[in-house]
């Protein structure tokens, strides 16, 4: 297997502000911008979220993070079968803690009724 580079320069210590093992941490960190997409996820954090996977499996839980390969990771999740040829559906399956590869997804249903409300704007300033 052929690697480039020692795998050291890829480690970041988390204890000191973000900064590569081995430099210094003369500078801080760039702030990530607030863009629009961000803010949505943002907004998501800890809703009820439900996840329709190519398998026929459907995921229930509470959205915790994503990643830039879509992966999704939710919380308190449970697995839903699809009903078999009677129309007898499982009980659902207690998964807990669950990643779900973004490749595998083909939905994805928020309640919204589960995000924090917002404050109404401000009309009198």
């Amino acid at each position: 297997m052929k690697t480039s580079g020692d795998f050291r320069d890829h480690l970041v210590d988390l204890t000191d502000g973000g900064s590569r093992v081995g430099e210094a941490n003369s500078e801080r960190p760039p702030q990530r911008k607030n863009t629009p997409g961000r803010m949505k996820l943002e907004k998501w954090l800890h809703s009820s979220m439900k996840i329709e996977m190519t398998d026929g499996r459907t995921l229930v839980g509470s959205f915790v993070c994503t990643d830039r390969d879509n992966n999704i990771i939710l919380g308190s999740c449970t697995e839903h079968l699809r009903p078999d040829e009677d129309g007898r559906e499982e009980e659902p399956r207690v998964l807990g803690l669950a990643m779900i590869p973004g490749r595998h997804i083909v939905s994805i249903c928020i309640d919204e009724a589960s995000q924090a409300p917002q404050a109404p704007p401000n009309l009198y300033t």
